[in-house]
């Protein structure tokens, strides 16, 4: 049996580090060692768990079976530790120059963002945010390092090892311009078959998935524009006579400003939770609560 007072804890940061990053020299260079370093280290926890842990590859270091079954718990045990050691930690919004980054789509940042940097003019004039696109990251290894702070959307992939909480539900709308034919008058499945579509297919997010879901509905469109964003649709839909199905926060945030018309879907489409997300590495992390806070309590519905 292996005895806690036999463990040095430096080697367990060493293995966690290992396992996320596959390569000694990352390990080295994050922790501020020479490679020779982290070998050695590495040797001496061979021999404490008598296991290789990590076996050569031509792609980087790859776990062993007992590797992978020790991971989760070593995370968990050094994150819980990190966590007790810094509960008194301290976070002054007025003063803080520190930078925030966030994951989200395009459509969250046309939603959250506008209001959330007024916001953070008035209480932390020096705080900064940075978005980072979800389909473009390796989102659990983002959030896991800190590289990300926050990710808010539709994301099923984060389970184990990470908090959530609810912000709201939204629903999928027809967006046009005012001038449209059927921004006024009746507005069903068969209009919405006669109409021109653009398509935004958001790969990666529930979005996407929605745009599958109509696909296979059977209901035919003709589809005259396809792009992979949301930001440029209100640009187009108000200037040609185009039917987008977007979300009901994507359509309020943008009706105005672009005298564009939202009207119920004629297809029925599921709701979709938008929720926020948070490595539990972070948990206690004083500049996270406060900034999951705000947002709470700026969108939460």
């Amino acid at each position: 049996m292996i005895r806690l007072q036999d463990v040095d804890m430096n080697l367990l940061v060493v293995f966690q580090l290992l396992y996320r990053e596959r390569k000694t020299q990352a390990v080295a260079d994050e922790l501020g060692l020479t490679q020779p370093a982290v070998s050695h280290a590495l040797r001496r926890l061979r021999n404490l768990l008598g296991d290789e842990l990590f076996e050569r590859t031509s792609r980087g270091l790859r776990p062993t079976p007992y590797a992978e079954r020790i991971a989760e718990p070593v995370n968990y045990a050094l994150a819980t530790l990190h966590e007790s050691l810094n509960i008194r930690d301290i976070f002054d919004p007025a003063s803080s120059t520190r930078n925030f980054n966030l994951a989200m789509t395009d459509i969250g940042e046309i939603y959250f963002l506008p209001k959330l940097m007024v916001k953070l003019a008035e209480l932390a004039p020096g705080v900064s945010l940075s978005t980072e696109s979800e389909s473009a990251l390796n989102l659990k290894d983002a959030m896991e390092s800190g590289a990300v702070d926050l990710a808010i959307g539709l994301l099923p992939q984060l389970g184990a090892g990470y908090f959530q909480r609810r912000l709201f539900e939204q629903h999928y709308v027809s967006l046009m311009r005012k001038g449209h034919p059927l921004a006024k008058g009746a507005y069903g499945v068969d209009e919405f078959i006669a109409a021109k579509h653009a398509v935004v297919i958001a790969a990666g997010t529930g979005h996407g998935q929605v745009e599958e879901l109509l696909a296979r509905s059977g209901v035919p469109r003709f589809v005259q524009l396809t792009q992979p964003h949301f930001v440029a649709v209100p640009y187009i839909v108000s200037a040609m006579d185009l039917v987008v199905t977007v979300t009901n926060k994507l359509a309020e945030a943008t009706m105005e400003r672009f005298e564009l018309v939202m009207r119920p879907h004629p297809i029925d489409l599921p709701r979709v939770q938008i929720n926020m997300f948070w490595h539990r590495r972070f948990h206690q992390d004083a500049g996270n609560r406060w900034l999951r806070g705000l947002i709470f309590e700026m969108f939460a519905e």
